[in-house]
C-alpha cells in the first residue's frame, strides 16, 4: 500500500486506515463480534492499513482493550491513535480536560492497549471549563515524557444542526491556540463525497502548515457503500437512528449521490465498487489525506484498502463535483 506522513514529523502510515469505532461503540450492538473484529484488525495490518483509529470513549474503554489484544502480537505492524477528553456516562456525554484527568486517562489507554507508546494521541473535544492551551499542554507533557509520539486535534462537525458557512472557524481558532504551545501534527474532521465542507477552509489551513489531515467518515457512516437500502431502519443504539440524513425520506432522497458513485466504478471495472470511489476521492484531495474509514469485517477492510489503487480521473472527479449535496431532515 501506498504510504502517507502525518505533519511535520513525517509520521509515515498506509494511506488508508481503519477506523476501529463500529466495532464496540456508536452502531447496531446486536451486530458486534469480537472475535470477528480482531480479524478485521489483522487483516488491516496485513492489507497495509496500519493506522489503527480508536478512542476510549468507545465503549467506553472496550475498543481500546479489543485493539490492545492485536498490538499485544503485532505492535512493529501499527501505528496507533487514540483520543482523551470525553466521558461517556448514562444517556450523555462530557468533556474533560484537566491535566490531572489527561494525565490519569493516558496511562490508563497505555495499559488497555498494551503499549509503552500511544502513536498519535488526539483531543477529542476541547472541555469549555478548562483552556484549551492546559489541555494540550498536559498532553505536551506526555510527548515529553515518552508515553505519546504526536498531538493530533479532533474537529468539532456539524452533527447536531444544519450546516453553514464557517462550519470550521472555530476548529481554527482552537488550532491557532494550542500551536502556540505544542506543534499540531494531525486534524480529524468529517470529509466525504457527501459532506466536504472541510475542504473551504480547515483543509488549506492543515495543508499550509504541514499538518496531517485524517478523513473521519469517508464512507458517509456508510451510506456511501451503496449497501444500506431506504427504510431498512437502525437499531436504536444506532447513531444513524438520529441521523437527519438517515430517516427513509432522506436516504430515498440521495440515492443520485450513490448511483453517480457506481457509474464511476463501472468504468474502472466490474470489481469496483461505489465505496473505492467514495475513498479514492478523499484520497485524491491531498497527499497529506489519510481516510479512516471505519470497518468490522474483514471484506469491507480489503474493499477499503484496495480503494489505494484505484486512480480517479479528471472526468471522474468533475463528475463527482456535479453530484446533488447532500440532503437531512431539515432540508
Amino acid at each position: 500500500m501506498e504510504r502517507r506522513t502525518i505533519g511535520a514529523g513525517a509520521l509515515e502510515v498506509g494511506a488508508v486506515g481503519l477506523g476501529c469505532m463500529p466495532m464496540s461503540w456508536g452502531y447496531s450492538g446486536s451486530r458486534q463480534r469480537g472475535d470477528e473484529s480482531l480479524r478485521a484488525v489483522h487483516r488491516a495490518l496485513d492489507e497495509g492499513s496500519s493506522l489503527l483509529d480508536t478512542a476510549d470513549m468507545y465503549g467506553p474503554f472496550t475498543n481500546e482493550l479489543l485493539v490492545g489484544r492485536v498490538l499485544k502480537e503485532r505492535r512493529g505492524d501499527a501505528f496507533v491513535s487514540t483520543k482523551v477528553g470525553l466521558l461517556v456516562g448514562d444517556q450523555h456525554i462530557v468533556a474533560n480536560g484537566r491535566p490531572g484527568y489527561v494525565r490519569r486517562a493516558c496511562d490508563a489507554s497505555l495499559r488497555r492497549l498494551q503499549t509503552d507508546v500511544i502513536d498519535l494521541y488526539q483531543l477529542h473535544r476541547a472541555d469549555p471549563e478548562v483552556p484549551v492551551e492546559e489541555t494540550w499542554g498536559a498532553m505536551a507533557e506526555l510527548v515529553r515524557a515518552g508515553k505519546v509520539r504526536a498531538l493530533g486535534l479532533c474537529a468539532v462537525g456539524a452533527r447536531g444542526g444544519r450546516r453553514s458557512g464557517g462550519l470550521y472557524d472555530g476548529t481554527i481558532r482552537q488550532l491557532r491556540r494550542i500551536q502556540q504551545v505544542f506543534p499540531v501534527s494531525a486534524v480529524e474532521a468529517e470529509l466525504s463525497v457527501w459532506s466536504p465542507e472541510a475542504l473551504e477552509t480547515l483543509m488549506p489551513w492543515c495543508a499550509s502548515r504541514g499538518v496531517g489531515f485524517l478523513a473521519a467518515m469517508p464512507l458517509g457512516n456508510g451510506f456511501l457503500t451503496g449497501t444500506l437500502t431506504p427504510g431498512q431502519g437502525f437499531e436504536p443504539d444506532d447513531m444513524r437512528a438520529r441521523h437527519p440524513r438517515f430517516t427513509a425520506e432522506m436516504m430515498a432522497a440521495n440515492q443520485p449521490i450513490v448511483v453517480g458513485l457506481r457509474r464511476i466504478a463501472a468504468r474502472h471495472g466490474a470489481a469496483v465498487t461505489a465505496a473505492q470511489v467514495a475513498l479514492a476521492w478523499v484520497l485524491a484531495q491531498g497527499p497529506g489525506v489519510i481516510p479512516v474509514p471505519g470497518a468490522k469485517r474483514q471484506r469491507w477492510v480489503a474493499e477499503n484498502a484496495a480503494a489505494c489503487g484505484l486512480r480517479l480521473t479528471a472526468r471522474d472527479m468533475a463528475e463527482v463535483a456535479e453530484l446533488p449535496a447532500a440532503r437531512g431532515s431539515w432540508d
